[in-house]
């Protein structure tokens, strides 16, 4: 009797067996749509944040060439600085930097540029020498060392403000360089701006003769500073 009892009661009857198989795969179809709702917006999320911080990185990059740029003229005749901004690119001199860069001065270059039938906004440099008189920047610079700082589809702008704090599509030939830049980033698919986007200062506006106690950019015929709206508005040389 006892092993009839046994057998009754031990393992599971096929009606059993295939409820608990029909439970299991209702529990795996609602985990399996969970998760098909869940990870692409965890992916988004993902690339949201590394996008973020791959543009943040270019922006702290590009503001901090921007604030050291020196005031240089092209060459002895030349009163006003190398410096040609325009919307979508700048071209300025600054401290060489760099592992392999000695004492001297750079000629730097940011702006777009294709790369696989995509805009690029890409870093080049060239080292400083003074330029023919007469000639123009694209005669003479011959960039190199090119660094892509933002890829497609996001494109960088420019803008240029002077001590009047007005915003200017263009900056060339200017009696001193621009006080403020502002570096604005549109998605190219939508011109959404977006809120990354800042404004980087520029420290000096003026030659560093006008900064000293002794100095005076008035008297000096070749300075680059002597002419009256650069010294006016830009005594002190610094912000």
């Amino acid at each position: 009797m006892m092993a009839a009892w046994r057998e009754r009661e031990a393992g599971f009857t096929l009606i059993e067996a295939i409820v608990a198989l029909a439970l299991m795969g209702l529990v795996l179809s609602a985990l399996a749509s969970i998760t098909a709702q869940w990870l692409p917006n965890w992916n988004r999320g993902i690339d949201r944040i590394q996008r973020d911080e791959a543009i943040g990185a270019a922006l702290q990059r590009i503001a901090a060439d921007l604030a050291a740029a020196e005031y240089v003229p092209a060459n002895r005749e030349s009163r006003r600085p190398l410096f040609d901004g325009s919307e979508l690119s700048i071209t300025f001199v600054r401290t060489a930097i760099g592992p392999n860069a000695g004492p001297g001065l750079d000629v730097v270059h940011l702006g777009e540029t294709s790369d696989r039938r995509e805009f690029v906004t890409v870093r080049s440099r060239t080292r400083f020498a003074p330029l023919p008189t007469g000639s123009s920047l694209t005669e003479q610079l011959r960039f190199r060392d090119p660094v892509v700082l933002l890829r497609a589809p996001f494109r960088l702008s420019f803008a240029y403000a002077g001590p009047d704090r007005v915003w200017k599509s263009t900056w060339r030939e200017a009696e001193q360089l621009p006080v403020m830049i502002k570096l604005t980033i549109r998605d190219a698919a939508s011109q959404r701006v977006l809120s990354v986007s800042t404004i980087a200062p520029v420290h000096t506006q003026v030659p560093s003769d006008c900064t000293r106690p002794d100095g005076n950019c008035t008297d000096k015929p070749n300075n680059p500073g002597s002419s009256g709206p650069a010294n006016a508005a830009g005594q002190g040389g610094r912000l």
